[in-house]
């Protein structure tokens, strides 16, 4: 199982991360903070000081079409906002 599934690249969260060095990443719903913390080390080889995590539910969804009104539900994402240490930084567009 993958932990990290992608990183969250945000106006926000490029701010937060050029000003306070916070990351986002989106992960699996089962992870848990310890699991969060061990998969960004080991990927991105830098040193994480806390994780924040948080469960977004999935929202209602319809829309109106030939055949009738259709109704679904999106699915339900975990997001962490991984704190590193202070020098450490990553960089997600060095692949461009």
């Amino acid at each position: 199982m993958d932990i990290i599934k992608k990183p969250v690249v945000t106006e926000k969260g490029v701010d937060q991360s050029e000003a306070l060095g916070k990351y986002t990443f989106e992960v699996e719903k089962q992870a848990n903070k310890i699991q969060i913390k061990e998969a960004v080390e080991a990927r991105y080889g830098v040193v994480v000081e806390s994780v924040n995590t948080m469960i977004h539910p999935g929202k209602s969804k319809s829309r109106f079409t030939k055949k009738g009104m259709i109704e679904g539900r999106s699915g339900v994402t975990k997001k962490a906002v991984v704190t590193l240490k202070i020098g450490d930084e990553i960089d997600f567009f060095s692949n461009i």
